[in-house]
């Protein structure tokens, strides 16, 4: 099949989907373009800085499309097949994911910008908040953990086809030239006259030069520490080179999420946004023109469906679908942002369409894209490839149908790749400071930098460290933990609109409430909490009769985020069935309740 008349539809339901499905819930929603948001009201120009919609957007969605959008898509697509992953993706996002991100921000912007457990708290029980809390601490971690390392490998891991030569190192060269970019761009935006339009016109082909620039300054950290090595000492030598590669990358997490947005959050959101467009717009267009002029290179070799298990790991469409692709369907990391930068810089209530509902669907365009990366190769093609460079190998082969070198291309979708996932480290590592600075009352400084060290200390431990397989082969990092992640991430996807149900219950006491918001939470709950019971049972706490504690952490991580789970969800019915008067709280929108 050619992917022309795959694409082309799926980029024509989600774009119906955000005019209809989106407008349906402005509706719902109430939302009131008069009403002063916590942007305007609590201005600092640190935390708390309205900016226009447009440019919102592209931060918003430069931060919530990690390596999620590429790696879920590609690593289910390998599993089950190509359609499992096309449907969920579409039906995800324009019903839970889009849902979830939307009813995140409203909510976040209704009660001043506050967190998603600070809603659960004033609606639920302290309780419930200090549980919250502690799931989203921990969701953090994990992707910080997974995110870390995918960078990592893709700094060092090279493994292209054979006619195409880029240095070991080139990415990562691109990649801290591009970092240095927006800290300029920063400076001037703040201390000269320079527009924001201007400055995007000056450094966003500038984007593109350090993609150049890097296979000609390629940073190869094990060259420089190691020299030159016979190749059957390569594989160790790499991969300490990756573990070093992560702990800088975990500096990085720390100094960016302790400096002013201003200075770099705000202009790499802003590039980077304008970035993954072009990223998006160019793998989209090459599929049209390949479709079109160059059907052979744009066809679908591999297969549309493998069955309900996978023949090679023994995982099942249900549950591991659906938490695998969290990004790109839905994923509860995004009710993070949404409430906890994205509010505090929303100038108009009307916004939250565009910027919640909109980049969800954006994202799922994104994931579309990661699977037709897998789509054109035959499977034996993409066997041992990491998914960053199954993504790149694609975006590479459908640029080349618009004439660009295939070299670039493919250095292009590396780039791209650490693009997606930068943005989310620092803000993981911000968030995470929050959280900690919430649950302990570290206001000072020095509590500030000690919440900091702590939400990145943790990552830093677990990746310093060397997993295996059940075979006792060494695994990345990444790919140890990337289930538990799935599974955690879709779970506080779930626990978010549980919050939301709440409020939006007490609130409003509408019946639309259940359908629109109760049916994917129950959804998600369902699916991330068996999975993770799975997880359980694959450790094996009993082996021939006998009790035995498993050695691995993704059991034990898994029976506290199913614990933390059961006691939240058993606050939210202790509300339901002991419901108390519909609030009225002052800084919600002066729109009448609904009743539907």
């Amino acid at each position: 099949m050619n992917l022309l008349f795959i694409v082309v539809p799926c980029a024509i339901v989600l774009i119906t989907a955000y005019k209809v499905y989106g407008s349906v819930l402005v509706k719902l929603f109430r939302l009131d373009g008069t009403t002063t948001t916590p942007a305007v009201e609590l201005r600092d120009d640190v935390d708390y800085e309205p900016i226009e919609s447009k440019f919102l957007l592209g931060q918003h969605f430069s931060a919530i499309a990690a390596a999620g959008p590429v790696v879920g898509p590609i690593l289910a697509c390998l599993m089950f097949g190509w359609l499992p992953a096309v449907l969920w993706i579409l039906v995800g996002s324009i019903f839970i994911g889009g849902v979830h991100d939307f009813g995140a921000l409203v909510a976040s912007v209704r009660h001043k910008a506050r967190s998603i457990p600070d809603v659960v708290r004033e609606h639920m029980s302290h309780r419930s908040y200090i549980l919250f809390l502690a799931f989203v601490w921990i969701a953090l971690v994990y992707i910080i953990v997974a995110f870390t390392d995918a960078v990592a490998l893709s700094f060092v891991d090279q493994r292209l086809e054979e006619t195409i030569t880029i240095p070991r190192g080139a990415i990562a060269s691109s990649s801290l030239i591009y970092l240095v970019l927006p800290i300029i761009m920063g400076l001037l935006l703040r201390f000269t006259k320079l527009s924001l339009n201007m400055a995007t016109v000056i450094f966003l082909p500038l984007v593109g030069v350090s993609i150049w620039a890097g296979q000609f300054v390629p940073l190869d950290i094990t060259a420089l520490i190691y020299g030159p090595l016979p190749a059957d000492q390569l594989p160790a030598a790499l991969a300490k080179t990756v573990k070093i590669w992560a702990v800088l990358l975990i500096v990085y997490c720390v100094v960016a999420s302790l400096i002013p947005m201003w200075l770099l959050l705000q202009p790499r959101g802003h590039l980077g946004g304008y970035f993954l467009y072009v990223a998006l717009l160019g793998g989209i267009f090459g599929i049209i023109a390949g479709g079109i002029f160059n059907p052979e290179q744009t066809s679908t070799v591999y297969p549309a469906f493998r069955g309900f298990t996978d023949p090679d790991s023994g995982s099942t469409v249900f549950p591991i679908l659906f938490i695998t692709i969290a990004c790109g369907a839905c994923s509860g990391f995004h009710s993070i942002i949404a409430s906890g930068t994205t509010s505090k810089q929303l100038k108009n209530e009307l916004d939250a369409r565009p910027v919640a509902y909109g980049s969800m669907l954006l994202e799922a365009m994104v994931a579309i894209l990661s699977v037709c990366c897998v789509m054109v190769f035959a499977p034996a093609a993409l066997k041992g490839l990491s998914p960053n460079l199954i993504y790149a190998k694609g975006v590479g082969r459908f640029l080349a149908e618009l004439k660009i070198p295939l070299s670039f291309g493919i250095l292009f979708g590396l780039l791209a790749f650490t693009t997606f996932v930068y943005d989310t480290l620092d803000v993981c590592t911000r968030l995470g400071r929050y959280i900690i600075q919430e649950l302990t009352g570290w206001k000072s400084n020095g509590g500030k930098y000690l919440a900091t060290l702590l939400t990145a200390g943790i990552p830093l431990l677990i990746l310093t460290q060397t997993f295996v397989d059940s075979a006792g082969n060494a695994v990345p990092a990444y790919k140890h933990f990337w289930s538990l992640f799935g599974a955690s991430n879709q779970l506080l996807a779930a626990l978010t609109l549980i919050g939301v149900t709440v409020w939006l219950h007490r609130t409003y006491k509408a019946r639309w409430v259940w359908f629109v918001v109760g049916i994917p939470m129950v959804w998600m709950y369902t699916m991330s909490t068996w999975a993770l019971l799975l997880f359980i049972k694959r450790g094996a706490f009993s082996k021939d009769g006998a009790l035995q504690i498993p050695a691995d952490s993704v059991s034990w991580v898994a029976i506290v985020l199913v614990a933390l789970a059961l006691l939240v969800l058993a606050e939210a019915i202790r509300v339901f069935i002991s419901p108390k008067p519909p609030t009225t709280t002052p800084i919600l929108s002066n729109a009448a309740p609904i009743s539907v």
